[in-house]
C-alpha cells in the first residue's frame, strides 16, 4: 500500500515485522491452511517490512476527501490500538478494542489497566454503528454492553482503577 499510516507506539512493527511482534507463531500454522504451493513451509514465512509513512497519534485526522476519521488511541490490546470515528455519521471502527465478542486482553502486548482507561474514556461516545476487528457489527446498545460486561467482569477480580467507579 502506498500509504501506511499506524500508531507511533506500533511503528516499530511495521519496519521490522517480526513472527513475535504480530503473533503469527501462535496462529499461522500449516494446520490452518488448505491448498498451499508445494514445499511452502509457514513457519519459514516472514512479513516483509512495510515502514509508516504516516504516524498517527490520538486526535488527527485521516481526511479521505468525501470523509473524515477521528484517530482515538486505544492501548489495552496493544500499546497502539486506534479506532477511527466519522463524526458526521456517528460510525466507530473500533479494531481490537471493541467488538461483539470476548475481548483479548491477555496477549504478550496487552495491558488490562490500559485497556479499562481506554474503554471507561470510549463508554460514551455517541456511536450509531461500530464496525469491529472481529464479529458482526452493531449498534450503540450493545456497543455499551460489551464495555459494560468488561467493566464488571474486571470489576468483580478486583481490578483497582474500577474500585470507586
Amino acid at each position: 500500500f502506498p500509504d501506511r499510516c499506524v500508531h507511533s507506539a506500533e511503528a516499530q512493527i511495521l519496519a521490522d515485522p517480526r513472527n513475535e511482534w504480530t503473533v503469527a507463531d501462535r496462529y499461522a500454522t500449516d494446520e490452518m491452511f488448505d491448498g498451499m504451493p508445494d514445499g511452502w513451509d509457514t513457519a519459514s514465512y516472514r512479513i516483509p517490512p512495510a515502514p509508516a509513512n504516516r504516524l498517527l497519534e490520538h486526535g488527527d485526522v485521516v481526511d479521505l476527501g468525501d470523509r473524515a476519521f477521528e484517530v482515538i488511541h486505544t492501548p489495552g490490546h496493544s500499546p497502539g490500538g486506534i479506532a477511527l470515528y466519522e463524526r458526521k455519521t456517528r460510525m466507530l471502527l473500533s479494531g481490537d478494542i471493541v467488538y461483539d465478542g470476548p475481548l483479548i486482553d491477555d496477549v504478550y502486548h496487552s495491558d488490562i489497566g490500559d485497556y479499562v482507561e481506554t474503554l471507561l474514556a470510549m463508554r460514551n461516545l455517541d456511536v450509531s454503528v461500530v464496525h469491529g476487528g472481529h464479529f458482526p457489527s452493531f449498534g450503540k446498545v450493545r456497543y455499551r454492553q460489551v464495555i459494560d460486561e468488561y467493566l464488571a467482569q474486571k470489576r468483580q477480580a478486583g481490578c483497582h482503577l474500577l474500585q470507586n467507579r
